[in-house]
């Protein structure tokens, strides 16, 4: 196993350190003769030499967070017979006089909406983060900090129907989607330190609105995923010179065992350290450090890329498929002046489904208490995206 362990720098103790697992000892294939050790004796006497990545329990390491995750793909096989989410409606109305984010209708705060036939950006009616806020005073304390959290929120439609998705729009269409991105991320980014686009799509994401939309938080402060990540890439790139997702991508297009789709400028893939069953990255195949980078072809590239994966999601179990999704690309705001050469723009997709459209993945227990645990390796999951038809389910004809 210790191809998970290399190069990530764990600390820990000096056995870590020869085999890259913390807290684990070598393998039985390291041990010979009589001086199999107790632990692995019962395993060897039972024929068990040959370690299965697809059989057999193991942990994985992701370098832009330096978190473990546990994979165990026997249990695959195991029945289940918890929790069942209701399948998604597909009865959603082109036009719903009552939605609030429907071309011309009045929202919650009493503002009309235009009569907007593309996309649509407005400030955030119930915004999580505010701009003109006092800063608190200082602690005393180590134990008790507090910082100032200033900010925007800000909801983008990004079609006037409600009964589309991103799959069921025209290449057109999404690269305006696109744009308006691009856009919202230049903008914000003059101000604020961080620009968090993000989706939530389907009602067991929490999304309360089926009409087709985003949010962008942008804030003052840098979050803390991003945070972990400015960190372990600027580390990785000072050390290897190059920034650690061009190699990443370089490394998974000569392999070719997580990718699921590709084309001139970008790569959709199953990321190795993937925690959520079907889990995956979209990455552009050059160095780029921010969505405003794109090149005019690129950004016609992703729309493209954009509507084959995620008809090939919706096409998993025949349904809406459920997600959040978002950008990580270079920090903005006062980070502009300073060298991000590390940086690579990658957009994450999380969806919750497992085994069907009724069996979802719960974080609970062990990886609330320990660390994510996931049973479908990542190489199956592309095996299976892969696998499935580029035209969307709503467009087959029988």
């Amino acid at each position: 196993m210790s191809h998970v362990g290399s190069d990530v720098g764990v600390r820990g103790s000096k056995q870590q350190e020869e085999t890259g697992v913390p807290g684990e000892k070598p393998p039985a294939e390291a041990w010979v003769g009589d001086h199999l050790p107790s632990h692995i004796r019962p395993f060897a006497e039972s024929g068990i030499r040959t370690w299965d990545l697809r059989e057999h329990p193991h942990i994985r390491y992701n370098p832009l967070t330096e978190e473990w995750v546990t994979v165990s793909p026997h249990r695959m096989k195991r029945p289940w017979q918890g929790q069942v989410e209701k399948p998604q409606e597909d009865d959603i109305p082109r036009h719903d006089p009552k939605n609030p984010l429907c071309p011309g209708n009045t929202r919650p705060n009493g503002k009309v909406n235009p009569d907007y036939d593309s996309t649509f950006v407005f400030d955030n009616d119930f915004p999580a983060l505010l701009d003109d806020i006092p800063s608190p005073e200082p602690s005393d304390s180590p134990l008790f900090k507090t910082a100032a959290a200033c900010g925007t929120c800000k909801v983008m439609c990004f079609h006037p129907r409600s009964d589309v998705t991103l799959p069921l729009m025209s290449p057109q269409e999404v690269r305006a989607v696109i744009d308006k991105w691009t856009e919202i991320n230049t903008d914000l980014g003059k101000k604020y330190n961080w620009v968090q686009i993000f989706e939530n799509k389907g009602a067991v994401m929490g999304c309360s609105n089926p009409h087709p939309h985003c949010q962008v938080w942008a804030s003052s402060y840098l979050p803390n995923d991003p945070a972990i990540k400015h960190r372990t890439q600027r580390e990785y790139y000072m050390k290897h010179k190059s920034p650690m997702l061009v190699d990443y991508v370089k490394q998974e297009l000569n392999k070719k065992e997580r990718i699921i789709i590709e084309n001139d400028s970008w790569v959709w893939l199953v990321p190795y350290w993937a925690v959520w069953p079907y889990e995956t990255m979209l990455l552009p195949k050059r160095h780029v450090q921010r969505l405003e980078d794109l090149t005019d072809s690129e950004r016609n590239d992703l729309a493209a890329i954009m509507i084959k994966l995620l008809t090939k999601y919706d096409n998993l179990f025949d349904i809406s498929f459920p997600y959040s999704m978002g950008w990580h690309g270079a920090p903005t705001g006062e980070y502009m002046d300073e060298d991000n050469s590390h940086w690579q723009l990658h957009a994450l997709y999380y969806p919750p489904l497992l085994r069907s459209a009724t069996v979802k993945k719960f974080m609970v227990g062990y990886e609330m208490l320990s660390q994510p645990q996931r049973d479908l390796t990542a190489e199956q999951a592309a095996d299976k995206l892969r696998g499935l038809p580029d035209t969307h389910y709503k467009h087959r004809t029988s």
